[in-house]
């Protein structure tokens, strides 16, 4: 049984804290001879793993278009609201479709719930981390700047497939 030392069962130098600041010391001069890991940011982007969540984005197939159809379960599902979805008929193959499709990216916590509960893998995260909006109305993405091919979210597909 581990016994608590109390402040009176401390040497001079525990109480001078001197064993912690040369433990301290030490982190801090192994550091400083590490590599350095900084990115020069305009000039070398990061390129994130298949792993990263960065924007979410609507798939769209090159025959079929979007893969959406409008169950609402990622709207229904997120936490800050950030999902509009309504759904329109269609005489198609597949019964529905979002007619409007938008998320708000102010509110939007990147945190992948849509992604999971998704079940056509229609809404993915991609690998976009450069977000700017000079007003609140760009910061609302339609359909228009949501659908993205499926052959630039392959690599995140793949890892969705092999991870749930």
């Amino acid at each position: 049984m581990a016994v608590k030392r109390r402040k009176n069962d401390l040497n001079i130098l525990e109480k001078l804290y001197i064993p912690e600041i040369a433990k301290g010391m030490a982190l801090t001069l192994k550091n400083m001879f590490r590599p350095r890991v900084t990115m020069q940011y305009p000039e070398v982007k990061f390129d994130p793993p298949a792993s990263y969540r960065g924007r979410p984005v609507l798939v769209e197939e090159p025959e079929t278009g979007e893969r959406c159809v409008a169950c609402g379960l990622c709207s229904r599902v997120c936490p800050a609201l950030a999902i509009e979805v309504q759904a329109a008929e269609t005489d198609r193959e597949k019964e529905r479709y979002p007619e409007k499709f938008e998320i708000n990216m102010i509110r939007c916590i990147f945190c992948g719930f849509c992604e999971e509960v998704c079940p056509e893998e229609a809404i993915v995260m991609s690998k976009d981390y450069e977000l700017v909006y000079t007003n609140r109305q760009d910061a609302i993405y339609g359909k228009d700047k949501l659908l993205v091919p499926v052959e630039e979210l392959q690599d995140r597909l793949d890892y969705l497939r092999n991870f749930k």
